[in-house]
């Protein structure tokens, strides 16, 4: 059954639109600022014309809940080995032709959203089970803004940190409201180039640059980027290169990176998946521009996977895969063997979770009328 576009519990009034003269409604959330008349749906399926506004049809809906390491969003400098609550909706805004959570960002099922949850039943059940924060991912938090800004509010209300996991497609009206309730956000910059954005993404490059400067300009949102790398399409030495010495230089050698390995999805199973000799590469390009913390994924490789104090070279986290090997950190932040700080959010002692994944039903965390 389609998600409807007719009053319900989850379908609210959304934000960020305005009228045009030709009787239509422009939504101004995301660059492609889809025109709509009634009834229609922009790109991302779950927002909408209702009448004569625009409404977001997944308010309070959920593809489900699972405890995961907060390393497999991936954070490596944001609480390292603490669980987090991460949740998706249904949807996306952009059109990758890559997608590996394809299932979700292009579903146009309401029985993908089988789990119903409050803002405040998120939080009190993150809280209950031991969730450091709460991560918006599997699909884009952009395109369920509202909800997202109001999971965000409850979170804090319980002590709960959050983490948008996004794509940065973004007006910067909405941006500032987003990332105005978000402790933490890993941003996927998906190529160096506007031809593979336009071509393989249906995306905008600057856009996503412009959200990258201004969380670090802007904002105290702890920033991490993804770049997945994809044989024959954006992983020559050439565009590693300017990749990253555009973020030395716009964001600072202080912001991570993770180049992780592409498999073959959606509609890109013609291309082989990322051998580690690439992110090895990638990483090496990155590390002599000056980036101090790079990092490979989706390949087991211990030495990608290690936090290196940018002054001695001492080893202050050591991984293997999502799990912490050896911590060698004092006093939340400081190189045990030279003092000098390592940038992020670090508690005492770093978190137990492992590698471990745990799905969750929300049920016995609700309270009345939350089902």
């Amino acid at each position: 059954m389609d998600l409807p576009l007719q009053p319900s519990r989850s379908v609210v009034p959304g934000r960020y639109w305005h009228p045009i003269d030709d009787g239509r409604i422009q939504c101004d959330l995301c660059p492609r600022f889809c025109r709509l008349r009634e009834g229609q749906r922009g790109l991302c399926f779950v927002r909408g014309r209702l009448g004569d506004e625009m409404v977001l049809a997944t308010w309070g809906r959920s593809s489900g809940f699972c405890v995961d390491p907060i390393e497999k969003k991936p954070l490596n400098h944001f609480l390292p080995g603490s669980a987090v609550l991460s949740f998706g909706t249904a949807g996306c805004n952009l059109a990758c032709k890559f997608c590996q959570n394809w299932d979700l960002s292009k579903s146009r099922e309401v029985d993908t959203l089988a789990d119903r949850a409050l803002p405040e039943t998120i939080a009190r059940a993150a809280r209950e089970l031991g969730c450091a924060s709460v991560a918006f991912t599997y699909n884009d938090p952009v395109i369920f803004l509202e909800y997202a800004v109001d999971v965000a509010v409850a979170c804090r209300a319980e002590g709960v940190r959050t983490v948008a996991v996004t794509a940065g497609e973004i007006c910067p009206e909405p941006r500032r409201e987003l990332f105005a309730v978000m402790d933490a956000a890993n941003v996927d910059l998906k190529a160096f180039t506007e031809e593979f954005y336009r071509r393989v993404c249906g995306g905008d490059l600057a856009t996503v640059l412009a959200t990258l400067e201004y969380l670090v300009r802007e904002t105290d949102v702890w920033l991490e980027i993804t770049t997945l790398l994809i044989p024959g399409e954006n992983d020559s030495d050439e565009e590693i290169d300017a990749l990253s010495r555009w973020v030395v230089e716009k964001l600072g050698p202080g912001v991570p990176i993770h180049f992780t390995a592409f498999h073959p999805d959606w509609k890109m199973r013609d291309r082989p998946s990322t051998p580690a000799s690439t992110l090895v590469r990638a990483r090496r390009i990155a590390l002599a521009n000056g980036l101090r913390y790079c990092y490979t994924g989706n390949v087991r490789d211990l030495e990608g996977g290690t936090t290196v104090c940018h002054v001695c070279g001492e080893a202050l986290i050591r991984r293997d895969g999502y799990t912490i090997l050896d911590w060698r950190l004092d006093g939340s932040s400081l190189c045990r063997s030279c003092g000098a700080r390592c940038p992020g959010l670090f508690a005492a002692t770093p978190g137990t979770w492992g590698s471990r994944r745990l799905p969750v039903r929300l049920a016995s965390y609700s309270t009345e009328g939350d089902a």
